[in-house]
C-alpha cells in the first residue's frame, strides 16, 4: 500500500517515513502544501497523513482541493493543536481522522489500518476471498487454514488485490500502488511478482484465485466467478 506523508518538520518525516516503510508500505513524502498538491496531480495513493500547519500552503486548503477534484483517497490529519473547532474544521474538510501531536506510533499506524480498511468497505482487519484469508493488522495470509509466508511486496501486491477483490486491477495502476516514485524497476515487474504469488497461493490449490484478464490485468476472485 502506498502513503503520502506531508510534513515540513523534517525529523518528524523522517521518523514517520522510515516507521511507514519497515512496516511494509511503499511511501512518498514532501514538506509543504504545493509539492503535496503537485504529488496528489501526478501519483495514485493509498492513503495520505497531511500536517496542516505548512509553508506556501496550509493542510485544510490541499485537503479541500483534492475533495473539490473528487478525490477521496483517505486523509489522516497531523496537528499541534487540540482545540475541538480545530478538529471540526479538519474533519468538515474531508478528512477521515485527525491526530494530536505528540503522538504514539502505534496509535499512527492502526488509525492507518482503519482508514485505509473503511476506505475499502471492510468493516473488521481480515480480508477473505475464497478460502483465502489475509490479516491486515498481523500481516498474515492463511489459505485453507495453512499459513503463507510471503516477502513484504508479495504481501503488498496480495493485499492490494484483495482489498479489489472482483475489479481488474491494469498493470500500471498496481505499480502506482505499490512502489513509489523512486522506483526504478523493470516494465515486467507486476508480472514477476504475480507469477510469485500464485506459485504460493494458487499452485498448491486446486481452485485458482489470481485471474488474468488479457489486455486488461490481473483480478482475484473464486475461480467460479471467473
Amino acid at each position: 500500500m502506498r502513503i503520502l506523508v506531508v510534513e515540513d518538520e523534517v525529523k518528524i518525516n523522517n521518523v514517520i517515513t522510515k516507521r511507514l516503510q519497515k512496516e511494509g508500505y511503499s511511501v512518498d513524502s514532501c514538506y509543504d502544501g504545493e509539492e503535496a498538491t503537485d504529488y496528489l496531480n501526478v501519483g495514485e495513493f493509498d492513503a495520505v497523513i497531511l500536517d496542516i500547519m505548512m509553508p506556501k500552503k496550509d493542510g485544510l486548503s490541499v485537503l479541500r482541493e483534492m475533495r473539490a477534484k473528487g478525490n477521496d483517497t483517505p486523509v489522516l490529519l497531523l496537528t499541534a493543536k487540540d482545540a475541538v473547532q480545530d478538529r471540526v474544521a479538519g474533519l468538515d474538510s474531508g478528512a477521515e481522522d485527525y491526530l494530536v501531536k505528540p503522538f504514539a506510533f502505534e496509535e499512527l499506524l492502526a488509525r492507518i489500518r482503519v482508514i485505509i480498511r473503511k476506505s475499502a468497505g471492510n468493516s473488521t482487519n481480515t480480508i477473505t476471498v475464497g478460502d483465502l484469508v489475509l490479516d491486515t493488522n498481523a500481516k498474515t495470509v492463511q489459505r485453507a487454514g495453512k499459513d503463507i509466508s510471503l516477502t513484504a511486496k508479495e504481501y503488498d501486491l496480495l493485499e492490494y488485490l484483495m482489498i479489489n477483490k472482483g475489479i481488474v486491477l491494469s498493470r500500471e495502476k498496481i505499480e502506482n500502488h505499490i512502489w513509489n516514485f523512486d522506483y526504478s524497476g523493470g516494465t515486467n515487474v507486476i508480472d514477476v511478482y504475480i507469477l510469485y504469488l500464485r506459485k504460493k497461493i494458487d499452485a498448491p490449490f486446486p481452485k485458482k484465485l489470481i485471474h488474468t484478464v488479457k489486455g486488461k490485468g490481473y483480478v482475484i476472485k473464486e475461480e467460479q466467478d471467473a
